[in-house]
């Protein structure tokens, strides 16, 4: 009997000792961060954001330009198969007109008011060798930035063709064969142009639009000749010789266009151009 009570009442005991003890809050694990301690951590990320923004923006444009490279050759080596399949002659700027368009190397572009100009790439000369790729477009020439005046509904081409290799639709083609040092003449390359004569575009709001043609002309600004090498790989622009290899060319110094500065859009070199 008195077990009993004695195991009843320390019983009971235990009890209230186990609800006491569930009542007191447990001991923290570890203190929070004071808000000195905050802002000291979000300050080291900020600075370390800070430090890896250039970083991985030179590496954008160092994959941008690796793309372009790679679109330059696959365009050489596409002129390669043109030049087998014609004897080694050369193809022209632009081949004529036609359905009131012009037909040029890359495609034909119709008529009517600058970015609403229907086009069509199939007659373009390299497109048989191409599969209708994406490799006539450059990332690193933005079409959203605002001012950018496309000549069609959609970019055409970013690069444009050595006109020196063109002779004329009536005239006798230039033969690759004539072309003694290969590795020295361009072929095609980043290009561009700076428009201020053509709506959206105007004298008081220039635009840069997409060229076809790489010319050399010594009297601009006087003339109404316009650089079209497009310098826009950290101010230096891809080319793609006669003998099929990809190379980096600045431009000719003081030849930028004054128009728009900031989008280095100037001449290359004679001595890669003019072949004779």
């Amino acid at each position: 009997m008195k077990s009993d009570m004695w195991q009843a009442a320390n019983g009971t005991k235990d009890s209230v000792t186990r609800r006491k003890i569930s009542r007191r809050p447990l001991r923290a694990i570890g203190r929070a961060f004071t808000l000195i301690e905050l802002l000291i951590v979000i300050a080291v990320i900020a600075l370390l954001a800070a430090m890896l923004l250039p970083v991985l923006a030179k590496a954008r444009l160092s994959v941008q330009s690796a793309v372009c490279e790679s679109n330059l050759r696959q365009l050489g080596i596409a002129t390669e198969l043109f030049w087998l399949d014609h004897n080694g002659n050369c193809f022209n700027t632009a081949e004529g007109t036609t359905n009131g368009g012009t037909i040029w190397w890359c495609g034909w572009l119709g008529p009517g008011p600058e970015t609403t100009r229907a086009f069509d790439l199939s007659v373009g000369v390299l497109y048989p060798y191409l599969n209708n790729s994406d490799v006539r477009l450059c990332p690193s020439f933005c079409s959203t930035m605002a001012q950018f005046k496309l000549k069609a509904t959609n970019i055409v081409s970013s690069y444009g063709y050595n006109g020196f290799l063109s002779q004329g639709t009536n005239s006798t083609p230039v033969n690759i064969s004539q072309i003694k040092q290969t590795t020295q003449i361009a072929l095609l390359a980043d290009a561009a142009q700076v428009n201020d004569f053509l709506p959206p575009a105007s004298h008081g709001h220039p635009m840069i639009e997409e060229w076809y043609v790489l010319d050399n002309p010594t009297n601009y600004p006087s003339g109404h000749y316009y650089p079209h090498g497009h310098f826009r790989h950290q101010r230096q622009a891809n080319v793609v010789f006669c003998d099929g290899h990809v190379g980096r060319e600045r431009m000719v110094p003081g030849s930028i266009d004054p128009k728009m500065p900031n989008q280095f859009v100037g001449r290359f070199r004679p001595e890669i151009l003019m072949w004779r």
